[in-house]
């Protein structure tokens, strides 16, 4: 235990070097909490109290009530709004309570803890509860460290990481797991470090821990959004070769990449492959192709993408309606963007402004004043209104001579 304990602190005192912290704790004021019955359920009362002050008493007076305590979204929301308030000292307070109590020695509670001070950017907070998890009598597997790897990569600290994925496992025996390497590659594809977050992979690879599909979709997507097709086709042809099945998101990722390239033909042919292997597509697909078509001009193409939605039993979601109004209208196609653009705003789904000035013109061109009229009852409808003063721009359209 003596040797645990000092590898704790040495690391947890390198931590509070290596990442910048504004979050320490001002003292917390002695408060009188009232114990007494609560006339309202207290998760009732807790969601209603705007003070941060009479919030911090009321979860206090609650610490032991197992209706609040397990409650995920009471802890949340009330971490969340003393942080809004930057009363991070009331949230210290709370959180450091909860770890001396019979849940804090759960790991599944502790790592809790350590989120909730993740969220709240209490950085060296979540640090140094993992370190200290012994002393609650706490166990600490790979859960809890990949719970803190998490929060540690929020800061984009790419020595703090380093440290912490190099040093930790060794000090305290945690055997890393795939999910620990796709937290780390995950964020250094965000911080933009992409030979980094690769040679992660190859290197974890060879202490024997396998990528999956997670790991090859990540990198082939931060590969094709840095313009870097060739590395992220040779991801994909690499996941491939390992017997590693791309799924959905993989899928989509690369449709994505065809369509931003132009290439709508390659992105239908993605699409046709994959429901031949079993995979199927979904609404996100379908917008991806439908918008290819649509920006490579063969808008036909694109109204038999969106009819082979239907015929699948799929429902079309507010992208493709709003992708398919829009480029109907620019080429002029108002009939089918009427009936599209009523069908949508019926569910409240509404196109732009742009979007809709546009059919109004020109259904009022070809003297279709009557759906006009039904498109602009609709715009009206709409929940939350439009501006006054694009509604005035629209109506006059149906009012010009």
């Amino acid at each position: 235990m003596g040797g645990e304990a000092f590898l704790s602190r040495r690391f947890c005192h390198v931590a509070a070097k290596v990442v910048a912290m504004n979050d320490c704790a001002a003292a917390v004021p002695n408060l009188v909490c009232n114990t007494k019955a609560l006339k309202e359920p207290a998760l009732v009362k807790l969601k209603a109290e705007r003070d941060p002050e009479k919030l911090f008493q009321l979860f206090k007076a609650n610490a032991h009530n197992r209706l609040v305590i397990e409650n995920r979204f009471a802890f949340e929301d009330t971490v969340a709004r003393l942080a809004g308030a930057r009363r991070f000292d009331y949230i210290e307070h709370l959180l450091e309570h909860q770890k001396t109590l019979p849940q804090g020695r759960r790991e599944g509670f502790i790592m809790r803890i350590i989120t909730l001070y993740g969220k709240a950017g209490m950085t060296k907070h979540a640090i140094d509860t993992f370190c200290d998890m012994h002393l609650y009598g706490c166990s600490r597997t790979v859960k809890s460290y990949n719970a803190t790897l998490k929060v540690l990569t929020q800061t984009r600290d790419l020595r703090a990481i380093e440290a912490f994925v190099s040093d930790i496992p060794q000090q305290f025996d945690i055997q890393l797991d795939i999910y620990s390497v796709n937290i780390v590659i995950k964020a250094f594809c965000e911080m933009g470090i992409l030979t980094k977050a690769y040679v992660i992979m190859v290197e974890m690879e060879k202490l024997g821990i396998r990528p999956d599909v997670i790991t090859y979709t990540t990198l082939i997507s931060a590969f094709y959004k840095h313009r870097r097709w060739e590395i992220a086709n040779g991801l994909w042809n690499l996941m491939v070769l390992k017997r590693c099945l791309p799924n959905l998101a993989t899928f989509n990722v690369r449709i994505q990449f065809l369509v931003n390239t132009k290439r709508a033909w390659e992105a239908n042919r993605v699409l046709k492959m994959m429901q031949n292997i079993g995979i199927a597509p979904d609404e996100v697909t379908f917008n991806l192709v439908i918008k290819g078509f649509c920006q490579a001009g063969k808008l036909e193409m694109a109204k038999r993408v969106y009819s082979a939605l239907h015929d699948k039993g799929y429902t079309p979601n507010v992208k493709i309606y709003q992708t398919m109004i829009h480029y109907l209208c620019r080429e002029r196609d108002f009939d089918l963007a009427y009936t599209l653009c009523r069908d949508s705003m019926l569910k409240n789904w509404y196109p732009n402004v742009d979007t809709i000035h546009t059919l109004l013109k020109g259904l009022r061109m070809k003297s279709q004043l009557g759906k006009a009229k039904a498109i602009m009852t609709l715009v009206r409808r709409r929940v939350p209104p439009f501006p006054s003063k694009q509604l005035s721009s629209l109506q006059s359209i149906l009012t010009k001579s």
